[in-house]
């Protein structure tokens, strides 16, 4: 199960610094951890989850393997790729294929660093790209629902179906509004079709405010305007300096915390990034833990115990019968599955168990 986070910017805002940060910490993390593989334009990164390492000295594991998200790099943008211009049409093409969006906003002032619009206001540059992605929807929303109108009028069930969403989506977009507004408050049936249109907007945004080094702990004006607006979105914000990233990502572990106390940052912006666009796309984590390895596993809020099961292995699924079930607050006080047991915390549920955040599940299944 892949999870990708499109980044996208405008020109001179930061945002191939912060992928080749990300790539490096990447590379990084491939001597600690396995499977992890870097294509030119994507890093994937292990989410940073402490739970791990506790679940781990408890079980006596040999082994901590992580979830991992995908960060893809996507083509530059400029006004006018709606319609083509610059390398609009692969751009608009690559931010269908990613789960979510990754926008980065300059929020810093350099006179040594062009801005392509002659001005910093990322609150102004997200509504450039917006405004692309708003007009790519409605260009192509407005023919299928024509089509949807005739088949719904000769009372074709699936367009009868489709249609107030696709009606609904099309009225936010001549409003100068994105989709994802109707992510607020929709119920599931919608929500699996307006997936499937899948439209451009409609994808969920974390903004990145890129911040001079001095300002990577207080953010500043521009962060807060951007704050503001992702509010009104229902999308999210988060700040980070992708110089300071750039170098963190170079040092070892222990220069590396040094150099962030200094700085008076708890921790790396790229681990908060990374955590963000992991919540972005509504997921939680679960572990399984034993003397060989413990392990993370990544599956959507609201997974029910069978499905959580087919992440491991599709005949897990199948045959699912049962998952032992501790909680993660349970295993740590208790001191693993043992104590847990003893307590009567240990859990069987069945397949309408839906999997809670942290869980430490074990299978067992009949194929």
């Amino acid at each position: 199960m892949g999870f990708k986070c499109g980044i996208v910017g405008l020109p001179n805002v930061g945002k191939s610094t912060l992928f080749n940060a990300l790539t490096r910490t990447a590379a990084a993390q491939a001597a600690n951890y396995p499977f992890c593989t870097i294509e030119p334009n994507t890093g994937e990164v292990a989410v940073p989850d402490p739970r791990m390492q506790a679940i781990a000295n408890i079980a006596g594991s040999k082994e901590l393997i992580p979830t991992r998200i995908s960060f893809v790099d996507i083509a530059g943008l400029v006004r006018g790729a709606s319609k083509g211009e610059g390398l609009g049409n692969q751009f608009l093409a690559n931010i269908r294929e990613v789960d979510a969006i990754v926008h980065v906003l300059r929020c810093f002032e350099d006179d040594d660093i062009t801005h392509v619009e002659g001005r910093i206001d990322p609150v102004a540059d997200a509504e450039t790209v917006e405004t692309e992605l708003m007009l790519s929807d409605l260009e192509s929303l407005e023919r299928r629902v024509i089509q949807t109108r005739k088949r719904a009028g000769a009372k074709d069930k699936e367009s009868l179906a489709v249609l107030p969403v696709m009606e609904q989506a099309l009225a936010l977009l001549q409003d100068g509004k994105p989709v994802r507004i109707m992510l607020k408050d929709i119920a599931l049936d919608d929500l699996k079709i307006l997936q499937g249109l899948n439209l451009l907007t409609s994808k969920p945004v974390l903004y990145v405010c890129n911040v001079a080094e001095a300002e990577a702990s207080t953010g500043n004006e521009h962060t807060k305007a951007v704050a503001d607006m992702a509010t009104s979105q229902g999308a999210r914000s988060v700040i980070i300096s992708a110089a300071i990233e750039a170098e963190v990502a170079q040092l070892p572990d222990e220069e590396a915390k040094e150099f962030l106390d200094e700085m008076g940052l708890e921790e790396a912006g790229l681990d908060r990034l990374i955590r963000a666009g992991y919540e972005l796309l509504d997921l939680i984590t679960y572990f399984t833990a034993g003397p060989k390895e413990t392990r993370a596993w990544t599956v959507e809020k609201g997974a029910k115990a069978p499905q959580a099961a087919g992440v491991i292995h599709t005949d897990f699924e199948r045959g699912f019968i049962r998952a032992q079930t501790i909680a993660y607050n349970d295993y740590v006080t208790l001191g693993g599955e043992v104590g847990a047991k003893e307590a009567g915390k240990a859990r069987d549920e069945g397949k309408e168990y839906v999997v809670q955040d942290g869980d430490v599940l074990l299978f067992k299944f009949n194929v």
